[in-house]
């Protein structure tokens, strides 16, 4: 089952989470034969979701769990949800979406945190 009654619960409804800078991925669907990922980020209760799809590239938009559900593959697999997967922020998925945020607010030791540094003259 791609989707229980529990992780539709969970799903915020279309549009809610727009003016988020940074929603949360509730559940990760991908193709176990190789390219296609789909991040989704909030649902419409029936078909539709909205979040990040990977399949050649890396894009925002909205896909539908009918499609996702009439895909068949070799050997007769299917389109799979992840069991996984945690509930995780849009960002740590998608970084390039994100600029770099200022040193101060930078874990240390994070990349963004060096790249600073050393633009600014000092050591990471």
């Amino acid at each position: 089952m791609l989707l229980t009654k529990e992780i539709k619960k969970r799903l915020p409804p279309l549009y809610s989470t727009e003016k988020d800078p940074d929603p949360i991925i509730r559940v990760k669907f991908f193709n176990p034969c190789g390219a296609g990922t789909w991040y989704a980020t909030e649902f419409d209760g029936t078909d539709l979701f909205f979040g990040l799809c990977v399949i050649q590239e890396k894009e925002l938009g909205y896909f539908s769990l009918s499609e996702l559900s009439s895909v068949r593959l070799r050997f007769g697999l299917r389109i799979e949800r992840d069991l996984h997967f945690g509930e995780k922020a849009l960002s740590k998925v998608f970084p390039e979406r994100y600029p770099l945020q200022p040193e101060a607010d930078q874990e240390p030791g994070t990349i963004g945190g060096e790249i600073e540094s050393l633009l600014c003259g000092g050591t990471p």
